[in-house]
């Protein structure tokens, strides 16, 4: 399988490289975010974009903002990288994982004694440890997720949570990647994943890449697919779990979710462990990015929506943990009854309001 890399360093390590994926499947876009304005943007535009990866690319976007002052006082060093990680952190409210990746990063500066440029030098290395860790965890989930995968099996996926969502083989494909590294026969269906289609241009083209059968369908369609007998088990990412094990993912989950519980088919979620939230209580309080009006209402420079009518775009909803069949993690696979305040975490932090506005036309 030919390896994509939708986060990396640059060559001179002056930059984060990524696949910019608003391009794709028609253009394939290499970009390289050289200042804090770039990777805010890129982030808010969903030019890169999936927990793991903007977690990661956050984490090496705050390491390349600070280049420039590698030769201010320590204090003037100290306020200026907090506070480009805030602007980082504000551009996805969901994904933990960006919160995660950037405070690792401060722990690491603030442990770090010595100059602007000690500190840069052990931020990078803290950076590259996180790629390395995505990686890995990516490989893990593969191997945890690909036994809950029958030869033959149809399977249905929502969003993207490949390769192009994390630095390795992605969360929720990485056990059909798996499954089809070990020769068996997987069929995958796609749900287009509106309003921006992240199945039908981003999940297709990973698969397709790879080898690997796949379908594309209609959001609408997959109830239908699924009384019809067409879908075995159901298989998603996330970009938050609760400590009791609900799960928030692309808007649109929730009803797959539902459908499968009817029709007594599997829902799997996939994610890293580090998408856990002990500290959220459960997904009432998981906060809820909402995005602008235009990505909604038009389709690139054609408008589909009255402009008198209102738009309310949520980017994800909340799955209960009672209709999530298992959660495969990196660290295995967990099943009802969920109790995630009982992992052994560093992360605690304190939970959120339920709803955020972002207009990522503002980075």
């Amino acid at each position: 399988m030919a390896v994509i890399e939708s986060v990396r360093w640059s060559p001179d390590a002056a930059a984060v490289r990524i696949i910019d994926q608003t391009q794709l499947p028609d253009r394939f876009i290499e970009r390289d975010l050289e200042s804090l304005d770039d990777v805010c943007t890129a982030i808010a535009t969903l030019a890169v974009r999936g927990a793991p990866a903007i977690g990661v690319a956050g984490a090496m976007g705050l390491v390349v903002s600070v280049l420039p002052h590698a030769l201010d006082t320590r204090d003037r060093f100290d306020a200026r990288m907090q506070s480009h990680a805030e602007r980082i952190r504000a551009t996805r409210p969901t994904a933990v994982n960006l919160s995660h990746a950037l405070d690792r990063l401060l722990a690491r500066a603030r442990g770090t004694s010595g100059s602007p440029s000690d500190v840069i030098a052990a931020m990078r290395d803290e950076a590259t440890l996180l790629l390395e860790e995505d990686r890995s965890m990516c490989r893990r989930i593969g191997e945890h997720g690909v036994t809950l995968i029958p030869d033959g099996a149809t399977v249905l996926t929502h969003c993207n949570a490949g390769a192009l969502a994390t630095t390795g083989i992605g969360t929720a494909l990485a056990p059909i990647y798996r499954s089809h590294e070990l020769g068996r026969r997987v069929h995958v269906y796609v749900d287009e994943t509106r309003p921006l289609l992240q199945g039908s241009r981003l999940t297709a083209w990973e698969l397709t890449r790879a080898g690997i059968p796949c379908t594309v369908i209609a959001d609408s369609a997959a109830a239908g697919f699924m009384r019809a007998g067409r879908i075995d088990l159901c298989f998603v990412g996330a970009d938050r779990i609760a400590a009791n094990g609900d799960v928030a993912n692309k808007i649109g989950t929730y009803a797959i979710a539902l459908a499968a519980q009817h029709h007594g088919i599997p829902f799997y979620v996939a994610a890293p462990s580090s998408t856990l939230d002990p500290a959220v209580p459960n997904g009432d309080v998981i906060p809820i990015e909402r995005r602008s009006r235009e990505e909604l209402a038009r389709l690139r420079d054609v408008r589909l929506t009255p402009d008198a009518a209102g738009v309310d775009n949520p980017a994800f909803d909340v799955t209960p943990a009672e209709m999530v069949t298992s959660i495969v993690t990196d660290r295995g696979v967990f099943s009802r009854p969920y109790r995630f305040r009982e992992l052994d975490t560093t992360r605690a932090r304190q939970a959120r309001p339920r709803s955020s506005v972002f207009d990522p036309a503002t980075p």
